[in-house]
């Protein structure tokens, strides 16, 4: 079964930082754009980040540009996203997803082949 996984959730205070990662289970991510989105309570699924399946080409949402980086490994078998000088309206459940797309591209549009399951990010003080 082809599926996403994404782990490195967890509460922080209003500052602190994580690190999220997300991994393919059933198949490699090689070949994937890989986007990063975020659904608090109330509100509409949004992007966050997104890498090309190269990795030269990132894109961020405004809301958190300069604060968090997207990367993923040589191998390509796992994305991440730095979350640094975190803030109260960060919370929010996390997913990865992954799509097909032409080379050096990626989206944060939801239109997305996979998705995992999310984890949840949390912060307070």
């Amino acid at each position: 079964q082809l599926q996403l996984v994404e782990s490195g959730g967890g509460l922080v205070q209003p500052g602190g930082s994580l690190r999220l990662s997300c991994a393919a289970s059933g198949f490699t991510l090689a070949g994937y754009a890989i986007g990063w989105f975020r659904q608090a309570p109330g509100k509409e699924r949004e992007g966050v980040s997104c890498i090309s399946n190269s990795g030269g080409s990132t894109k961020y949402a405004d809301s958190v540009k300069g604060r968090f980086t997207i990367s993923r490994d040589i191998a390509k078998t796992t994305v991440y996203l730095q979350m640094n000088s975190l803030k109260p309206e960060d919370t929010a459940v996390y997913y990865c997803a992954a799509v097909l797309r032409p080379i050096g591209t990626c989206t944060m549009t939801p239109l997305m082949d996979y998705w995992g399951k999310g984890t949840l990010v949390t912060v307070s003080s």
